[in-house]
């Protein structure tokens, strides 16, 4: 199973839910799969989606799920900390671990060789860590989200490799501000 596959898979499960989606190829499989207003497409700050989607769950009660990549967790693994000692029961963490950079060429991250992103995750203090294969995620995802005393870091071990995807057509501030509507927030003027 690759990322675009899962993604697809994972329609019911993020439905309704706060997305916040990894940038690249991730975000732009995510639009052209099924483009939702729930769903905030990251365009630039490689690393920061579990950064963002922690901040989101922390400032209201809404369910948000982070999807990020293991290569951009690498670049930000200050953020599994954080999320150990400061995560909400509201929050999941999905780390899409296709052992690679899939947005830059599928160059292989250190997951395809001694790294353990489900170790880093438990030695940063994250009490509830799961590591599945691509076709678990879904029944996993939707037991994080079903458990309200918890939150998650969930690490879905897939196959590299991309799917031809145009780049998403609406503008960032667009995203930006219809992400704010659907959660309640004003626009900025």
């Amino acid at each position: 199973m690759n990322r675009f596959d899962l993604l697809e898979k994972l329609q019911e499960s993020l439905k309704d839910k706060l997305v916040i989606c990894n940038i690249g190829l991730p975000s732009q499989e995510l639009y052209q799969i099924n483009d939702q207003p729930n769903y905030f497409y990251m365009l630039g700050s490689m690393g920061l989606s579990s950064s963002i989607g922690l901040g989101l769950a922390l400032s209201q009660n809404k369910e948000v799920v982070s999807i990020d990549g293991d290569g951009s967790v690498l670049m930000n693994m200050n953020t599994l900390a954080t999320i150990g000692n400061r995560a909400p029961n509201n929050y999941t963490l999905l780390i899409i671990d296709n052992g690679s950079y899939g947005s830059t060429g599928d160059q292989k991250t250190f997951t395809n060789e001694a790294t353990s992103l489900k170790e880093v995750a438990i030695g940063s203090g994250c009490k509830k860590v799961i590591e599945c294969n691509g076709e678990d995620t879904s029944k996993r995802l939707d037991q994080a989200i079903e458990d309200k005393n918890n939150s998650y870091v969930i690490i879905s071990r897939i196959n590299s490799g991309n799917v031809s995807v145009k780049p998403i057509p609406i503008h960032p501030i667009s995203i930006r501000d219809r992400f704010r509507k659907y959660i309640g927030l004003v626009p900025y003027l």
